[in-house]
Formats: C-alpha cells, structure tokens, sequence
C-alpha cells in the first residue's frame, strides 16, 4: 500500500522495514503506559513483521505517523482486526508520542483510518476502544463522531493498579460509514 497522505502526516503502513521507527514509537513514556511499558527491540520486530503480514493477508493494519514538514516520528495508528464480543472487528487506534500530543494528530490519524475503512474497504462499521480511564482517547473518538456503545472487558489496565489485568472494562465506541462533504 502506498503512503496515505493527511494535511500535517505521512502514514506509512507498518512492516519489518520499520520495526526501528516502531521500537522509538513505543519508547516514549506516554505511549508505553497504554501498552503495558516499553517494547524491547524484539517485540517490535515482531510486531512489525505481525503487522506487515496483516497488511498483505487482510490489506490492513496500522501505520507509522510522520510530519510531513519536518519527517520527524510523530506516532503510529490506523486499522486493524480485533476480537470485540466474540466478532472479528475492523478496529481504529491511534498513539501520539508526547512531543506531539495535543495539536490533534491523533484524530487526524483516526480520520484517515476511518476514511480507509469506508472508501477504500467499504467497511459498514468501525469501532475503537479504551480502557474505560483513558479519557484523552474517549475524547479523540467523540472527535470523530464515533459513538459509546457500551462496556466491554479484555485485559489491560486498571488505574491506581500495576501490571495488566485479565478483566478491565474497556469504554467501546463505534461509527458507521460518514457523509461525504
């Protein structure tokens, strides 16, 4: 797949040409606390190569975020197949590393992964989820026009709490092909 471009970002689909740039993603403290702490180099590898045989078996998965003025690594975001209820889900997701947070990479990203997925895919239904305290991604999802559609529990994290929990409520938002303007 070529690069998507966005207004401020060049999204390139991640595989293993770009497990470096994934391992710096995921170095940055803001980033590493929703995925249970920093990545090793052989779990971006790994997750890279995963992503980049999700890109060519299913034609989608998640892209590294570059500036487009600067080419500086600004996150990484897009779809990906996740299990949600017992249903294999088209799922949009975005993380912005701290330097960038707050000038609204993250919903551009999530734009752009909605877009995709209902031109491109002609996805009828996208959803996005978080745990249920993660209000600056809630926040980004009502950005979107996404909608709360409920609780829902998968492991991850639960506040005042270390580690990953087998059962934390995750909020679960979803959204449906968008008017054209």
């Amino acid at each position: 797949m070529p690069p998507v471009l966005t207004d401020r970002l060049r999204l390139l689909p991640i595989g293993p040409d770009l497990a470096g740039d994934l391992w710096l993603a995921h170095q940055d403290d803001d980033v590493a606390r929703w995925y249970a702490g920093r990545w090793s180099r052989d779990e971006a590898e790994r997750a890279a190569a995963a992503m980049g045989r999700a890109w060519h078996d299913d034609g989608v998965h998640k892209w590294l975020a570059y500036a487009r003025d600067s080419g500086e690594l600004v996150g990484r975001g897009g779809l990906s197949y996740a299990e949600v209820d017992g249903r294999r889900r088209l799922e949009v997701g975005w993380a912005v590393r701290s330097p960038h947070q707050g000038r609204g990479y993250a919903t551009e990203i999530g734009r752009a992964g909605l877009a995709h997925a209902f031109g491109e895919l002609a996805a009828t239904e996208v959803v996005a989820f978080t745990e249920r305290h993660n209000h600056r991604s809630r926040a980004v999802m009502r950005r979107l026009a996404m909608t709360y559609v409920g609780e829902i529990r998968r492991p991850g994290l639960l506040p005042g709490r270390p580690g990953v929990h087998d059962d934390a409520p995750f909020a679960l938002y979803a959204a449906g092909p968008q008017p054209t303007p």
